[in-house]
């Protein structure tokens, strides 16, 4: 197994879309840039949804026009419906985030349609996004429990998966929307996947609602998931998921792997930086809860 792990914050999407105060798109484009300069490789900037269901992601198309070209940073966009995904394409987003489910009702509260109307419509997006050359990320919602239809049957999940790696989705992300799963489960649903289709193209979003994050995600990496979803600041929540907390915060993510040998490519000074900025920023982010004792851990290395 790799020692490198592939980080992609969503704090500038998840992050942002439940907070009480709205940035404007210059607020939105400083955190990402503070964020990349971490070098955090991979970044959620917004999603196209209706400014009227999440107004805080209303200008997603002017965020996706302003990123800097060609800076190696790897920028992508979730997208609810075939709508969403034109608008991506007309911003000039390269990568998109299509969300699948697990549940019924959540598909129903999230986005007003079935889960097979949402695996119709992300089947149809990837065949048009192979004609645009656009990314296709597919997270499947609620994967172990939902706010609405209660716990999750694995093989639901699986299937889901395993149908879109076969459609040729370029990762399929496992998400725990609301933080009900524990560690065993994590393990044995993402040790079963990683089996039958490898690593590569998987990946895990937790939220530490129920403070499992980190173990969940160290589960997942003993397991051989080498991708994983986190927000700076631990920002976080679904405005149609109750009980959905904020995600896992990256430099807690970040910190605990670094300590453990594996490479993240992510310095943790510019980490705390743009964790910092997301706190002044929104009034609300707790920050992640190693944030206390890395600051002056940090200060003193580099006081020799």
């Amino acid at each position: 197994m790799s020692d490198s792990i592939f980080i992609t914050d969503v704090g500038p999407r998840d992050g942002l879309q439940n907070q009480p105060k709205i940035l404007t798109v210059e607020q939105r484009l400083a955190l990402i840039a503070a964020i990349a300069g971490a070098g955090v490789a991979s970044i959620e900037v917004g999603s196209f949804v209706s400014p009227r269901a999440v107004p805080a992601m209303a200008g997603t198309d002017e965020v996706v026009k302003s990123l800097p070209a060609g800076d190696g940073t790897h920028y992508t966009a979730l997208i609810p419906n075939l709508k969403g995904y034109e608008l991506a394409r007309e911003a000039g987003a390269a990568s998109v985030t299509m969300v699948l489910y697990a549940s019924e009702g959540m598909a129903r509260k999230n986005v007003g349609m079935s889960m097979q109307a949402a695996e119709e419509a992300t089947t149809e997006i990837l065949a048009r996004a192979r004609e645009d050359d656009i990314e296709v990320i597919a997270t499947i919602s609620v994967a172990f429990a939902c706010p609405f239809d209660g716990a999750i049957d694995p093989a639901v999940v699986s299937a889901v998966a395993d149908r879109f790696m076969r459609l040729g989705a370029d990762r399929v992300v496992i998400a725990d929307t609301i933080g009900a799963a524990d560690p065993q489960q994590v393990r044995a649903l993402t040790a079963d996947l990683v089996r039958d289709h490898g690593s590569e193209r998987l990946g895990c979003h937790f939220h530490d609602t129920r403070a499992m994050g980190l173990a969940n995600v160290f589960a997942a990496v003993e397991s051989g998931i080498r991708r994983f979803d986190a927000s700076i600041g631990g920002l976080g929540g679904c405005p149609f998921a109750p009980g959905a907390s904020g995600n896992v915060a990256t430099e807690d993510v970040v910190m605990m792997l670094e300590q453990m040998g594996f490479r993240t490519g992510i310095d943790l000074s510019d980490l705390l930086a743009a964790s910092d900025l997301a706190e002044q920023l929104t009034g609300t982010a707790p920050g992640g809860r190693s944030k206390a004792w890395l600051k002056p851990w940090l200060a003193q290395q580099a006081a020799g």
